[in-house]
């Protein structure tokens, strides 16, 4: 799984950096210059081995926070971040500054990314390595390949569509304007409005880790097994919700605040930040789709039912591209066209998430009343107490919370 995470997205970089298909994708349908296009493909290019540090971080946050230490899970992160700011401050007064620009961030972005594979690799050997089982439980069946792709792939393709969902927005924004310097400003407007709009609302997307970790199917050698209702983990969740969304309002929609938000964390013109001020607006709504999908999205997961997440990524992408095509003809263009046009593809994707999560949970009621339907390979006989597992003639119990 790891090789296959790995040699995407290299091979996504080398392409991106030096392949005829590379120089279509940023040169052609982005309308940039030379000058800009060649170091964008050299970007690409000394990017391509950054995948393998993150796909074996990732292998091992997924451990940690199984066994519920998210508290070294976050210091990791943090440390990244930490480490970043610290080697650019450091390389900034190095000769790299004139020599090879380009490289102090992405050297930045290495070191940062080694510090945060030394934490959780040493958190993993010291804390949990040894309380895995040597052999895989009869209670739970073997961990074959095909288990793991049929759980993984959904995850995948949602996490795909998050992450083309940017790119594809400020595609389709610099051509809606280009030949005109409006373009280039949409862009700028769009870089700077992503991470500022997304600081009040990003945590909310680690909700998801909720509903496995403490999910009573969650069961792992250490001695806080603590299993909470699935009705108090909703009821976290929504609060946190309000007090995001509480939050981007307050940040976002008063007046001279936002400006100065920009003004400090970018250091730009005072007239540039009253233009990031509109997409700001509309990034006021993103926490209720964001933590919506978070808390289904892990009340799915906790029951292994992650493909029921497929159409919902699917849609989410044609929506997009449905809306940045139809919104220039009523008017809407520049930055506000790319928020506008995310903040549809997350309603849509919130929607088939709730349909699926409806179907799943009608399903469980119909259960209950003496059906015994089948999900995947797995028959699934619920009463007023109990949910009993039985999967290839080995048979589990757990509480029914939902």
């Amino acid at each position: 799984m790891l090789q296959l995470v790995q040699s995407f997205h290299s091979t996504r970089f080398n392409v991106n950096a030096s392949t005829a298909l590379g120089y279509y994708i940023i040169n052609r349908l982005h309308h940039v210059d030379g000058n800009v296009a060649k170091r964008t493909r050299l970007a690409f290019l000394y990017l391509a081995g950054y995948p393998l540090i993150d796909a074996v971080c990732w292998i091992h946050v997924g451990i940690l926070l199984k066994h519920k230490y998210s508290l070294v899970v976050g210091c990791a992160s943090v440390t990244d971040v930490g480490a970043q700011v610290l080697f650019v401050a450091i390389l900034l007064q190095s000769r790299l500054q004139c020599v090879a620009p380009l490289l102090i961030p992405v050297l930045a972005l290495y070191l940062g990314g080694l510090c945060r594979l030394v934490i959780l690799v040493i958190a993993y050997y010291h804390k949990v390595h040894r309380l895995l089982p040597l052999e895989p439980s009869s209670e739970m069946g073997e961990a074959t390949v095909g288990r793991m792709l049929s759980f993984w792939w959904p995850l995948a393709l949602a996490l795909a569509t998050q992450r083309i969902s940017r790119p594809v927005v400020n595609l389709f924004v610099s051509r809606d304007l280009a030949g005109s310097t409006e373009a280039i400003k949409a862009v700028a407007i769009l870089t700077v409005t992503y991470p500022v709009g997304h600081m009040p609302y990003g945590w909310m997307n680690e909700l998801r880790a909720l509903y496995p970790a403490f999910h009573q199917s969650n069961k792992v050698s250490t001695s806080d097994n603590i299993y909470i209702p699935t009705m108090t983990i909703s009821k976290f969740c929504l609060s946190c919700m309000l007090a995001s969304f509480c939050l981007c309002i307050v940040l976002w929609w008063t007046p001279g605040f936002g400006e100065k938000i920009v003004i400090l964390v970018f250091g730009v013109e005072p007239s540039f930040a009253k233009l990031c001020i509109a997409p700001l607006h509309i990034f006021a709504f993103f926490p209720i789709p964001v933590a919506l999908r978070a808390m289904l999205t892990g009340w799915l997961m906790s029951l292994k039912q992650t493909s029921m997440l497929a159409p919902s990524s699917v849609v989410r992408i044609i929506v997009l591209i449905i809306s940045l095509n139809v919104m220039p003809y009523v008017g809407v263009h520049g930055a506000s066209l790319g928020i506008s046009s995310l903040l549809t593809g997350f309603l849509s994707e919130i929607f088939m998430v709730m349909l699926a999560t409806s179907f799943v949970y009608l399903r469980q009621r119909r259960q209950r009343n003496g059906a015994e339907p089948w999900i995947g390979n797995k028959t699934v006989v619920i009463d007023d107490v109990t949910q009993t597992l039985v999967t290839e003639g080995s048979t589990s119990s757990e509480e029914d919370e939902t």
